[in-house]
This record gives structure tokens, C-alpha cells and sequence, in this order.
């Protein structure tokens, strides 16, 4: 028995093709449509065995492959038992024949059906440092709303009760629908085909195996994060389903900025104030770090907007990581001129360096000037 020449199709022959035959045979050799006529009857099984195999791509490649047919799967439904032809299905309900097999064709027998493991869903939360936690790292405390097991039916959705007939089925295993003219029979959903009932939907989860509940939790905040990084708690998002895995919650860091000190990269930015004598003669002074204050001595002539780098008295770095530097820019202050014998200090201080400042202005901008003459 060749199925392509039962729907009287071409090997070739697409999907679609395949659907457009049987409709058409379907139509012509159903048994409500001929009623008492046994070679009708005979007829149509043969076209629908043909369109089973035709229809789906794994039996159509065993059949092209082997030229047997594959047997069809105990439990499944098909056929048209109960349609009714009596009404013409031309012009407008016409389109509604092609829906025929929406419901029926190849559905999955549900005593054989598993459900999927499914995981749970991430959650995402934020939290806000202070400048100084965020380098020291902290023990920080947030309540997180997410799905459990159900405490119910610990997980699985339904509670086990005495065995009793289906209500769906009436018992049958089998529930009818109408569509249009015909009416489709397939296992019933409820009892899994069995007619039985051994469960019922758990009342507290409504059958989705989780319920809401709120949790603290103390997240450890490691030191050196920087603003916008994310911590990872494995295990603390949704629960997952059908034995599915739990997901992750994942929190994100924002930095409250300092009034001192500026971070970029690994290095943390200080700026401090200076006397001119300082500047001047050099000087020991004391600069904040976030470790406390720390010393830095400062050469004489030191500039103002100079910069000293202190070795490993930045950002905490975890693992092998090198520490960052601490950065500490230099701004000269003027003092504040209390008397004139501040005053008379300056002027005198002006009238023997002075000279040497602005000689030191001219001898830049000749040898500027010269070099661009050289260049020309």
C-alpha cells in the first residue's frame, strides 16, 4: 500500500499538499457521509493512516526510508467519530474545516506526558553604599520576596485523595469538542485518560506548586566594589518547577560619592591644601586615606596641582590583585594677612624672588619664540 498514491500525491509533495488531499478525500469517503457503504468506510482508513504518517516528519522520513508504517501511538485519538456532514462546509465556514486538526492530530497522550523541569526565575535587587563601606565591604541586610515550594503540598501541586470517577469525563477518559459540524474526542486532560481521580489541585497554590514568601537575607559585600558592580547569591531567586533548578538573586551596588576623594579604577584621587612656606621649603603634612590619615612629605619647590602617589593606599583589590595607589594633588593656599608685619614679610619675600619669577616667564617664552623661528 503505497500512502502516496492513496492521497494521490507525488513523493515530492509538501505539507501543505498533503493537508489540501485529505481534506478533499475526507470530505468524499467519510462513513457519515456514506452511511452503510463498507468500502467507503475502508476507504477513509486507509486515507487517514496515509495522512498520520504523511503529516508528520519523523514517521514521513521512517516511511520514504523503510516503506513501513509506523504504528500509532496507543492513547491517541483520530479520526472523526460524531462528525456531522449533513451541512455543507462551502463558503464561509469552509475555512473552518481547515482547523480540524488543531486539537486532535498527534497530541500527546497525557498519561505519557511529563512535565518539563522548568527553572526558576532570577531576581534583581539594588542596594546604596556609603563611599567607605563600599572600600571596607560590609554585612548588608535586604528583605527579598520570592516564590517557595508550596508548604501545602511540599512542591508537587496536588494533594493524593481516595480514588473516585472523573467529573470531566464522567469516568470515560475521554472528553468531547465541538468545532463547527465536528466533534473531536481526545484523552481527557484531568484524569490523564484514566477516568480516576487520585488527586486534587492543591487549595493553597491553586496547583502552581510555589507560594510568595518574604525573606530576610545578609548579603556579604566584599571590599573594592565599584559603582554599577553586581554580587551574585546563588540559590535565593524563584524556586523552579517540576524539579526545576532555583534561580540567582543579583544585587546591584551604587556608590554614594565623597566629598574627599574620587575613585578611577583602582587609584583613589585626594586633593590637599598647602602653605605657600610649605610649598616652598618642604614640609611634612598629614593626608586623609581611607585607612585614616597617613604622612606625605612634600619636596621643597613643590608646584601647586602637583601630584604624589602613595603606593598601595588605594582601592582593596581581592584575589592576587595588586592594592591601588592613593593619589594626592597639590593646591597652594594664600595665608590670611592678620598685620602688617605679614604683610612686610611677603612684600620683602616679593622683592628678592619676584625677579626670579618672571625672569622665569621670560626665558620660557623667548626660548618658545625661538624655537618656532627654528622651525620656520
Amino acid at each position: 500500500m503505497d500512502l502516496y498514491v492513496i492521497l494521490g500525491l507525488e513523493r515530492g509533495a509538501t505539507l501543505a499538499d498533503v493537508k489540501r488531499a485529505y481534506k478533499r478525500l475526507a470530505r468524499k469517503y467519510h462513513p457519515d457521509i456514506n452511511p452503510g457503504d463498507r468500502m467507503a468506510a475502508a476507504h477513509f482508513r486507509e486515507i487517514a493512516e496515509a495522512y498520520e504518517t504523511l503529516s508528520d516528519p519523523d514517521r514521513r522520513r521512517r516511511y520514504d526510508a523503510t516503506g513501513t508504517v509506523t504504528t500509532r501511538t496507543e492513547g491517541q485519538t483520530f479520526g472523526f467519530e460524531g462528525f456531522d456532514f449533513s451541512v455543507s462546509v462551502s463558503g464561509a465556514d469552509a475555512s473552518t474545516f481547515g482547523d480540524l486538526f488543531a486539537d486532535v492530530l498527534f497530541q500527546r497522550d497525557p498519561r505519557r506526558q511529563e512535565s518539563a523541569a522548568d527553572r526558576g526565575a532570577d531576581l534583581h535587587q539594588s542596594m546604596t553604599l556609603s563611599f567607605e563601606m563600599a572600600m571596607r565591604g560590609a554585612e548588608w541586610t535586604m528583605t527579598v520576596t520570592r516564590h517557595e515550594h508550596c508548604r501545602t503540598c511540599k512542591g508537587l501541586g496536588h494533594l493524593s485523595v481516595a480514588e473516585t470517577r472523573c467529573p470531566q469525563c464522567h469516568g470515560s477518559g475521554v472528553v468531547k469538542s465541538a468545532r463547527g459540524h465536528m466533534v473531536f474526542s481526545k484523552p481527557c486532560v484531568s484524569c490523564t485518560g484514566s477516568g480516576h481521580l487520585r488527586h486534587v489541585q492543591c487549595p493553597t497554590c491553586a496547583g502552581q506548586q510555589v507560594e510568595v514568601r518574604i525573606e530576610p537575607l545578609i548579603i556579604q559585600v566584599p571590599p573594592g566594589l565599584a559603582d554599577g558592580a553586581r554580587i551574585r547569591v546563588p540559590g535565593k531567586g524563584h524556586v523552579g518547577r517540576n524539579g526545576g533548578e532555583t534561580g540567582d538573586l543579583y544585587v546591584t551596588v551604587r556608590v554614594q560619592p565623597h566629598p574627599l576623594f574620587r575613585r578611577e579604577g583602582d587609584d583613589i584621587h585626594v586633593t590637599v591644601p598647602v602653605a605657600i612656606h610649605e610649598a616652598a621649603l618642604g614640609a611634612k603634612i598629614n593626608v586623609p586615606s581611607i585607612d585614616g590619615s597617613v604622612r606625605l612629605r612634600v619636596p621643597p619647590g613643590t608646584q601647586s596641582g602637583q601630584r604624589f602617589r602613595l603606593r598601595e593606599r588605594g582601592v582593596p583589590s581581592g584575589g592576587d590583585r595588586r592594592r591601588g595607589d592613593l593619589v594626592v594633588e597639590v593646591r597652594l593656599v594664600l595665608p590670611k594677612l592678620l598685620d602688617e608685619r605679614s604683610k612686610e614679610l611677603l612684600r620683602e619675600f616679593g622683592r628678592i624672588n619676584g625677579e626670579d619669577v618672571r625672569q622665569a616667564l621670560t626665558d620660557a617664552s623667548t626660548h618658545h619664540t625661538g624655537h618656532q623661528g627654528h622651525e620656520g
